[in-house]
């Protein structure tokens, strides 16, 4: 018996020397993230995936909640690094970028084939023709229709390629006569006006101007930002007059009872309009329509991106870390299980017809991928320029005031 015992403790013993040693030879990838519950367990499946085919290498995730992170993020940058970190693309990464705090990872989309696979966040990831990031999930923004309101109003319903501009607005004229408001929207919480605003500036600028004029570097009394608004006000007059005070909830039930016939919402809402009693056969989804001939077709998806930070000890772990989740089998897992949208485009999505269209729009998007206003803005601008698209909304005969007081504000934010 004794001998047996001896054994079985030496077995024992040389096993856990073994799996010491094996423990220690494990290379550590630190991650530091913000995942709401949901999100958190999608990502941990992901890194059980990536750890299984990796066994070499341990992903140990630290998560934060949203609002602590945004400041933790400035503090672990500077003194002690993680080797990925979370963030958003666009206007949001360039402060970053900007202080040499994110690493350039343009080597991970050559070798892995994402500039083409990731071409429509391409451009939301790119400054000075590097990439510093990778995008993992995204979702839709665009335009969300009642056809029961369309048939009530005796309006032809959108084809696959929906309307064009011209006849959007005509449209809602027809609207109107039949006393249904064209467009719904909830702005007493100043965000749903800045989606509008967006789509607008994009269609009739371009992705490359909007993203200059969301980082500071255009006027807000420039010509054509003033052609924003002239093509806002032609649908200024069918919006919900009652919007600003209102919340965006509000706005969907009166979509869902017929008493409007759009909303520019991102793709969220859905879960609003099925509970209000909606189904796939009288809810809609389309493109927001061309507004400026030839201008490349840009879009309005906030993107979660992952980054290695410039102080980060183990950079080619990380990266190897980058190119599995943003590979097709990776994104399709996890954003089954979160509810949203690949940004590889030779990922899988479910059957759901909100998220095949939007991930059809997003896919095909040749412009650039706009990340929301509040993102691509500062925080003090953001709020500045949503309270001016409310008061436009509201009065449309002070746009000149309201510029006049953005464009100040421009003057003092990003001196």
């Amino acid at each position: 018996m004794k001998h047996y015992a001896r054994t079985a403790v030496l077995g024992f013993a040389t096993a856990s020397l073994l799996a010491s040693v094996a423990f220690a030879q494990q290379r550590v990838v630190k991650y530091n993230a913000d995942y709401d519950p949901i999100p958190l367990a999608g990502m941990e499946a992901i890194i059980a995936d990536f750890e299984a085919a990796n066994p070499d290498i341990d992903i140990q995730l630290t998560n934060f909640d949203h609002e602590g992170y945004k400041t933790a993020i400035r503090n672990f940058l500077s003194a002690d690094a993680p080797d990925l970190a979370n963030w958003y693309a666009g206007n949001r990464m360039a402060p970053f970028v900007n202080a040499g705090q994110f690493t350039d990872v343009t080597d991970v989309w050559d070798e892995n084939g994402l500039n083409e696979a990731l071409a429509s966040s391409a451009p939301s990831m790119t400054m000075d023709g590097k990439k510093w990031g990778v995008p993992y999930t995204y979702y839709q923004w665009g335009i969300y229709y009642n056809r029961d309101a369309y048939k009530a109003a005796g309006v032809e319903l959108p084809g696959d390629d929906g309307v064009t501009w011209d006849q959007f607005v005509e449209n809602c004229k027809k609207f109107s006569e039949a006393g249904i408001d064209c467009i719904t929207t909830g702005t007493k919480a100043l965000w749903p006006a800045a989606g509008i605003f967006d789509y607008l500036d994009l269609r009739t600028n371009g992705y490359d101007f909007h993203m200059e004029l969301t980082s500071g570097k255009i006027p807000w009394t420039d010509d054509r930002v003033k052609a924003v608004f002239a093509e806002w006000a032609k649908i200024q007059p069918y919006i919900t007059k009652n919007h600003a005070a209102i919340d965006w909830q509000d706005a969907a039930a009166l979509m869902v009872q017929g008493k409007a016939a759009h909303y520019i919402m991102g793709n969220f809402a859905v879960g609003n309009f099925k509970e209000g009693g909606m189904t796939d056969e009288n809810l809609g989804f389309m493109v927001f329509p061309e507004i400026t001939p030839g201008i490349p077709r840009a879009e309005e998806a906030p993107t979660d991106t992952i980054h290695i930070p410039a102080g980060a000890k183990n950079v080619e772990d990380a990266k190897k870390f980058l190119a599995f989740v943003t590979s097709p089998e990776a994104q399709t897992k996890y954003n089954a299980a979160v509810n949203q949208l690949p940004t590889n485009k030779n990922a899988q999505v479910g059957d759901d017809p909100f998220l095949q269209a939007g991930f059809k729009m997003l896919s095909t998007a040749d412009g650039g991928i706009a990340q929301f206003f509040d993102r691509d803005a500062p925080a003090e601008m953001a709020k500045v320029g949503m309270e001016g698209f409310q008061q436009f909304m509201v009065q449309p005969d002070q746009l000149d005031n309201i510029l006049e007081r953005l464009e100040k504000a421009r003057q003092r934010i990003y001196k």
